[in-house]
């Protein structure tokens, strides 16, 4: 039975998990945009401007390797108390330690406490967004049936670029109505602040949602476990495995043309940082529509397929682009670079991935393992892309050649991880019970 059936609508649930979904990254996207322009000089300041840069994507990177920490605990919770409980406290973890960065000051003022708080509370975005999507993309997914779980499950997947398109948009705003001395001082602050209102948003809308029905007739008939953590490991390990690489190309992908673009073009290739951050929200966007048109999409091609084929694509596309992004080429073909990349191609990838990764394991352990596979496989996919990248950049002589083959070979692994997998698109996970 799914919520519709229940009396529940389930177009309100999908929306209310994106729109969820979408305020929690903003919080954690937005330090990303902002290392990139501010952070190296505000909270590592050195004389080498490649020492803090890269010190400021280490900090970055923590952020990464907290979330499956954040996974571990409240996916824990997530199978013991409930979904909805669970993806309260995350979102008050998150707009908190948000908000506080905003409030930070900067080494001049404070000296190693800034870099050292600023850690600590990027640390906390971790383990805020490690509890967060598995909750969301599962109150979506466990409310709907096998045939439309798609699509539903990929509406909280909408808040990905929802919340790169608030952050990106927000900073570009920004800098567009400050000096670039002004946004360095105290624009980017307003950014930051600017969470408390999105929180409170977030938090009305979670507390007039509904758990789940498959998560309600499991705690019905008692059949929780102890510890859902050891018994993800025992029983779906192959799966776990799987799952991280599949979404080592998704991560990869994501924060190549995100993130690390944003370094990329406006130090290396110097092009203004307006005109780089406008493309990536227009991507965004474009994103926002594909999203569902492509969960959709996966229910009747099949997940696998689609997802395989979207990371060939991504492997063979990123050549061509980083010669638009390095070559003597005009803003049009470095716009359509990023759009077809990041706009188009990537969420062919993303859309599918909360119905593939929760159709790989049962009710009892369901948010332990999409949020364990997630975010762990975030740590490499994601994390650690802006520091291998800048690193194969240095090697490469400064050509991003390097760079390019790094994203084909993930790509390669990635397709081959979710040809192993078993196609679950039919799967009625009502039945696990």
């Amino acid at each position: 039975m799914n919520s519709d059936e229940c009396g529940v609508s389930l177009t309100k649930i999908a929306i209310a998990s994106a729109v969820g979904c979408a305020i929690e990254w903003y919080d954690f996207f937005l330090y990303g945009i902002v290392s990139a322009i501010v952070f190296n000089r505000m909270f590592f300041p050195s004389d080498d401007e490649t020492i803090s840069t890269m010190l400021t994507w280490t900090t970055y990177a923590t952020g990464f390797f907290s979330r499956p920490i954040g996974a571990i605990i409240f996916g824990h919770f997530g199978d013991r108390i409930g979904r909805k409980t669970v993806l309260i406290m995350t979102l008050l973890i998150m707009g908190v330690a948000t908000f506080a960065i905003g409030l930070l000051p900067g080494y001049e003022t404070i000296g190693i406490w800034a870099p050292i708080t600023l850690l600590v509370l990027r640390v906390l975005q971790g383990i805020g967004i490690g509890g967060e999507w598995g909750g969301a993309v599962l109150m979506s997914v466990e409310h709907s049936s096998h045939r439309n779980r798609g699509y539903y499950g990929a509406w909280p997947q909408i808040g990905v670029p929802a919340g790169m398109f608030l952050s990106t948009g927000c900073v570009f705003l920004i800098t567009a109505m400050t000096s670039e001395r002004d946004f360095a001082v105290f624009g980017w602050r307003i950014a930051f602040l600017f969470s408390a209102l999105l929180v409170v948003i977030g938090l009305y809308i979670r507390f007039n949602i509904y758990e789940t029905p498959v998560f309600q007739k499991m705690k019905e008939r008692r059949e929780e476990v102890p510890v859902p953590f050891f018994e993800l490991w025992r029983s779906h390990p192959k799966n776990v495995v799987l799952g991280m690489g599949a979404r080592y190309i998704e991560g990869v992908c994501f924060n190549t043309y995100s993130v690390y673009l944003l370094s990329y073009l406006t130090s290396t290739v110097k092009l203004p940082q307006s005109d780089v951050l406008a493309a990536i929200t227009v991507a965004s966007v474009i994103m926002i529509f594909l999203i569902p048109i492509y969960g959709g999409l996966s229910d009747r091609i099949g997940r696998r397929l689609q997802f395989g084929v979207a990371a060939i694509f991504t492997g063979l596309l990123v050549f061509p682009a980083f010669a638009a992004f390095s070559g003597p080429m005009p803003m049009p073909w470095i716009w359509a670079a990023i759009i077809l990349a990041f706009g188009i191609v990537y969420p062919a990838l993303y859309a599918p991935q909360a119905a593939l990764f929760s159709e790989l394991f049962d009710t009892r352990v369901r948010y332990n393992g999409v949020s364990f596979v997630y975010h762990f496989s975030g740590i490499f996919a994601s994390g650690l892309t802006p520091i291998v990248m800048s690193w194969l950049l240095l090697i490469g002589g400064g050509r991003p050649w390097l760079i390019c083959v790094y994203v084909a070979i993930v790509s390669l692994i990635s397709t081959l991880s979710v040809a192993l997998m078993t196609e679950g698109s039919g799967r009625d996970i009502q039945q696990d019970l």
